[in-house]
């Protein structure tokens, strides 16, 4: 396992960076052939994958089983408490995810496994939504204060974002470069957005990121 934390985690600590908002943990991965994560438990988080490259195998105490390629993601909601593993099922490529912990609003819940794929299409050039607190246009459910979405962006390909009062983005380039605001970001940068407002994606170059809507927690 090669991994890159953007907030503390493990034996990763940064007293300035601990979380944002309900955003607790984004976790790089890249996963050598045939390796992962041995069966381990997990209690009051929503966590899920988002697929980058190869894919991941999950088993679970729910009984649920999966490979997820590149463009799908795995969504859990531990709730009261449940057990997983995850793997890379090839055997000579390393596969990457993004792996993403979100703190729920709801403790106790039941546990719960769903996967959900986007097309290249479905998030060329726009925001596409795949998590959202009320499961709107076929999106994952989530318990957590949060709207997740994708997009890619290549060239002239532009949109916006408006982001509400009351509310916070983080934005996460998982691949490639762009332009967030005017500002220049680069594959591993995390950007956070504190105060409402229009938010201006453009000038992508073989870019792909994760943008985070997040309700203010105090």
């Amino acid at each position: 396992l090669k991994t890159a934390h953007s907030f503390s985690f493990a034996n990763y600590h940064d007293p300035a960076h601990m979380q944002f908002e309900a955003l607790r943990v984004i976790n790089d991965d890249w996963i050598a052939g045939g390796q992962g994560f041995p069966t381990h438990p997990h209690q009051d988080f929503e966590i899920f994958s988002y697929v980058l490259d190869g894919a991941i195998s999950h088993k679970d105490s729910m009984g649920n089983g999966s490979t997820v390629s590149a463009g799908g993601i795995q969504y859990m909601t531990a709730g009261r408490g449940v057990r997983h593993s995850e793997f890379n099922p090839g055997q000579t490529e390393p596969m990457r995810l993004l792996q993403i912990w979100l703190m729920p609003a709801i403790r106790g819940a039941d546990p719960r496994y769903e996967v959900k794929y986007l097309s290249a299409e479905d998030k060329s050039g726009q925001l596409a939504l795949f998590i959202s607190q009320d499961g709107r246009d076929g999106s994952i459910r989530t318990l957590a204060p949060a709207d997740v979405y994708a997009a890619t962006f290549e060239g002239e390909q532009q949109t916006s974002f408006d982001l509400a009062e009351g509310r916070r983005a983080w934005i996460q380039v998982a691949k490639g470069r762009l332009k967030v605001n005017g500002q220049q970001l680069e594959t591993g940068d995390g950007l956070a957005v504190l105060n409402p407002g229009r938010i201006d994606f453009s000038d992508g170059e073989e870019a792909e990121i994760v943008f985070f809507d997040l309700a203010r927690l105090g």
